[in-house]
């Protein structure tokens, strides 16, 4: 399997992966079918709040399967922006009714200039709704607890509503203790391990579901794509994304598998799945012999690898050979403009959910 995890799916056959640094590792995969959706997404009228709760998706209309070879867009970046629109929209009425706008901090450590994009992003993405944006940013050799000590006066201001450590830290930073430090009641990035079993365990709710893989959720909602008694493969077992996607899917009564570096038969379990998440970290993995025709296809990678025609020497990629999958699909998202904005939509979904909750405001 190594040549096809190497290999670049699209026309330049010279093209090869950059080095770059992601959370995600290729020990994560997932399985099984086959469904469409329908010819555009819902008007953003007929959507659900973007604070809903979003395992209750099997309640959405069901929708026929289709073998058709030609996959429709799931367009993140059009979805993000009707979730950004509703967000500003309850944030205005909360501040007019009680006075209150919710607060969001972010402690950056270190000088990575990705982390410095995410930091920047998130806090034109807060701007632009109306949420306030706290910053802490500390040198790479800051020490575990003033980072700890940042913590705590976040989780001790009334203002702050959600509170977010950017990943990765230093390696001399315990990333588990300091995440653990952040109080349930803020954590808006879903880490808490309080936040994750709860959304293990049949009948309980964490107060936050984790951004990524809630935007997923959110992406299947919004296009109508039915749920409930569906095969499902997530292909990767991350903490951050994988697991609790596939915790998500079930929990909307899905059935699930999970495919992983020591998966027998990776195709041919995946080939099985109506719904697949890719969350692997690797370009171009999944290919279009792994998809059952007609099957939902949500890629989560973001991978760049050369490209000498680009004016940036590279460009980015999914985990999904997007060229063969699109023809074998009924619906997939795009990298980029699949996923990638809906992490921060769900981000400030979830800031805007901890306010309510605090303030008591329906």
């Amino acid at each position: 399997m190594a040549s096809s995890i190497l290999s670049d799916c699209s026309s330049s056959a010279t093209a090869r992966l950059l080095p770059f640094h992601r959370k995600l590792h290729a020990q994560d995969f997932r399985f099984h079918r086959s469904v469409s959706i329908p010819l555009r997404p819902p008007s953003p009228t007929s959507s659900r709040s973007a604070a809903s709760r979003f395992w209750s998706l099997s309640a959405v209309t069901p929708v026929a399967m289709t073998t058709d070879t030609s996959a429709k867009l799931i367009d993140g970046k059009m979805v993000a922006k009707q979730i950004k629109d509703e967000i500003a929209g309850e944030i205005a009425k909360m501040k007019d009714a009680i006075g209150i706008v919710p607060g969001l901090a972010v402690i950056l450590v270190g000088a990575r200039k990705d982390s410095q994009t995410y930091v920047r992003n998130k806090k034109k993405a807060c701007e632009a709704v109306g949420i306030k944006s706290y910053e802490v940013h500390l040198p790479e050799d800051s020490t575990e607890e003033e980072v700890l000590k940042h913590i705590s006066g976040f989780n001790d201001d009334p203002s702050v509503h959600g509170i977010l450590v950017q990943l990765p830290l230093p390696r001399h930073m315990n990333e588990q203790s300091i995440l653990n430090a952040v109080s349930i009641e803020k954590d808006v990035d879903g880490f808490h391990p309080l936040n994750i079993g709860r959304l293990a365990m049949q009948g309980r709710e964490p107060l936050f579901v984790p951004c990524t893989p809630k935007g997923c959720m959110e992406l299947l909602h919004r296009y109508a794509v039915d749920i409930k008694g569906k095969r499902a493969v997530v292909v990767g077992r991350s903490n951050i994304v994988g697991m609790p996607a596939a915790l998500l899917l079930q929990k909307a009564n899905a059935t699930i598998s999970i495919v992983h570096s020591y998966t027998k038969n990776p195709e041919e379990i995946t080939r099985q799945a109506d719904i697949v998440i890719a969350a692997v970290g690797v370009a171009n993995l999944v290919r279009g012999s792994w998809i059952k025709p007609g099957a939902v296809v949500i890629d989560v990678g973001i991978n760049p690898i050369d490209d000498a025609e680009s004016p940036r020497g590279y460009r980015l990629v999914g985990d999904v050979c997007y060229e063969e999958v699109s023809k074998i699909a009924s619906a997939i998202t795009p990298v980029p403009g699949g996923v990638g904005p809906m992490t921060i939509a769900m981000l400030l979904s979830n800031t805007l959910d901890s306010a309510k909750r605090i303030h008591n405001f329906k």
